[in-house]
C-alpha cells in the first residue's frame, strides 16, 4: 500500500471516511516502530476519541524479494532462503518447499525421514506458539508468562541446534529427506521435553485462563464469525477459534500425518480469548503427535537413494571419487527438473502455508510463489478492530499472530 504521506486527497478518500478529511476524526499512525505491532507493521487508525472507526494496514517495510531471489538459484541453493520467510516456522518453510520439489521430481522420502520431519514440524509449532503466547501476554502486561514461555522455547532451540548446528535457520529438511540423521541424544532430549511440557502449559493456563484482567481484555474483542472466515480465506487457529474445523494435517495429510491420532481444537466465540484457547490446546495436541512419532520412529536411511537429485552422504565423499564428482556437480550445476508446475501445502502455526513451484526444465525454478497466512490475515485488521478501543488493537494484533517476514516477500 502507498505510504500515506505520498497519496493525494482523492486517493486518501478511499482509505478513510469523509469525517477524517474534514478533521472531525483523528488519523493516528501506529508503527512501524511501535513496540506492540509485532514487527515493522504500520497501521493507519482513524479514531473518534479512543474508538477505532477504520484501520488501514501498511506493509512492505520488511520486503526482501525472497521469491524472486529464489528463482535465480538452483533448487537446492534456493532452499536456504525459505528459512527467512516466517522466522518462527523455519522448518515448516523448509518442509513445504521440499514437498513441492519432491512432488515436481517424483522423489521418494524414507519412512525415518518422514517421522523426524513430523517431530521437528511439531516442535516448530510449539516454538512458534510459545513465542506468540509470551509476547501476546506481555502486550497485555503479563510479564511472568513471557519469561516462562522463553524458558521452554530455549529447550526447543537447543534441540534444533543439536540436530542441525543452528538454533533457528536450520535448512535441515532437504529434498528427498534430511540433511543428516539426528544424533543419538535426540530421542532422550525430545522425550524429556514432552514429559516436562504438559506441566508448564498448566502453569500458563493458571496464570491466564481465569485471570480477570486477561478475560476483560480478550472476551468479545476482535470477533470474527465462521462465515466471515470462509469469505475472507482465513485459515489456522483464527478460523478454528470461530468454529471452522479445518486443519491441513487432517484434510490433506502430508509427511505421514495420517498415521497419527490427534484432535483439531476448536472454539466458537471467534474472539481474542477463543484464539488463545485454540492455540494452547494445539500445543497439547502437538505433544501427542511427537510422542506417537517417537514411539513409531523406524530405523533406516534419512535420504532418498535417487542419486539423480540427492547428493551422496558425506561419509562416501572421502572414499569414493564417483560420490565426490556427483556431489560437486549437484552443488555447482544443480539438477534439471522436468517441466511442469506443482502446489504443495502444510499447516503452519499460523494457517495454510502453500508454495507454487514451476519448472521450465532448467536447473533453477522458473516461478516460486508462496501463499502465506499472515498476508491473508492482515486484511482482517479493519474488520477486527472496528468500534474497539485503541488499547484493544494491541490485543487483536497479538491474537492474529502476525509475522511480517511471512507477508513481505
Amino acid at each position: 500500500m502507498t505510504d500515506i504521506r505520498e497519496v493525494t486527497v482523492d486517493e486518501l478518500r478511499h482509505l478513510v471516511t469523509d469525517r477524517a478529511l474534514s478533521g472531525e476524526t483523528l488519523l493516528l499512525n501506529m508503527g512501524p516502530q511501535h513496540p506492540s505491532t509485532h514487527g515493522v507493521l504500520r497501521l493507519l487508525l482513524e479514531l473518534d476519541g479512543e474508538i477505532v472507526l477504520n484501520c488501514v494496514p501498511d506493509i512492505g517495510f520488511l520486503h526482501t524479494g525472497v521469491e524472486k531471489n529464489m528463482e535465480a538459484k538452483t533448487y537446492q541453493k534456493a532452499e536456504v532462503m525459505t528459512d527467512r520467510l516466517d522466522y518462527l516456522n523455519p522448518i515448516g518453510n523448509n518442509l513445504v518447499y521440499c514437498l513441492a520439489v519432491e512432488k515436481l521430481l517424483g522423489l521418494d522420502v524414507p519412512p525415518r525421514a518422514q517421522a523426524i520431519r513430523v517431530i521437528l514440524a511439531e516442535l516448530t509449532r510449539l516454538n512458534s506458539h510459545l513465542l506468540w503466547l509470551g509476547t501476546s501476554a506481555l502486550d497485555l502486561g503479563a510479564m511472568s508468562v513471557f519469561l516462562y514461555c522463553m524458558r521452554e522455547r530455549e529447550i526447543i532451540l537447543d534441540i534444533f541446534e543439536m540436530c542441525s548446528g543452528q538454533r533457528m535457520m536450520t535448512t535441515y529438511v532437504r529434498p528427498g529427506g534430511l540433511w543428516r540423521d539426528v544424533p543419538v541424544e535426540f530421542e532422550s532430549a525430545v522425550r524429556n521435553f514432552i514429559e516436562l511440557m504438559p506441566r508448564r502449559i498448566d502453569e500458563y493456563e493458571r496464570l491466564l485462563s481465569n485471570n480477570p484482567l486477561f478475560l476483560e481484555r480478550t472476551i468479545g474483542i476482535g470477533v470474527i464469525t465462521r462465515e466471515q472466515c470462509i469469505e475472507w480465506g482465513v485459515t489456522g487457529p483464527i478460523a478454528r477459534a470461530s468454529g471452522l474445523k479445518l486443519d491441513l494435517r487432517k484434510a490433506r495429510p502430508y509427511s505421514g500425518y495420517e498415521q497419527y491420532d490427534f484432535e483439531i481444537p476448536t472454539q466458537t466465540a471467534g474472539d481474542v480469548r477463543a484464539r488463545y484457547q485454540v492455540r494452547v490446546a494445539e500445543m497439547r495436541e502437538s505433544l501427542k503427535i511427537i510422542r506417537q512419532a517417537l514411539d513409531k520412529l523406524p530405523y533406516g536411511p534419512v535420504r532418498s537413494n535417487n542419486r539423480k537429485y540427492v547428493p551422496p552422504p558425506r561419509s562416501e565423499i572421502g572414499v569414493s571419487m564417483e560420490a565426490l564428482i556427483h556431489h560437486f556437480k549437484l552443488w555447482t550445476e544443480g539438477f534439471h527438473a522436468p517441466k511442469g508446475y506443482v502446489y504443495a501445502t502444510i499447516e503452519s502455526p499460523r494457517g495454510e502455508l502453500g508454495v507454487y513451484l514451476e519448472s521450465d526444465g532448467g536447473t533453477k525454478p522458473y516461478r516460486v510463489h508462496y501463499r502465506t497466512p499472515t498476508f491473508a490475515h492482515l486484511q482482517l485488521m479493519p474488520l477486527l478492530t472496528k468500534n474497539h478501543f485503541v488499547a484493544d488493537v494491541v490485543a487483536i494484533i497479538g491474537s492474529v499472530d502476525i509475522v511480517l517476514g511471512d507477508a513481505d516477500r
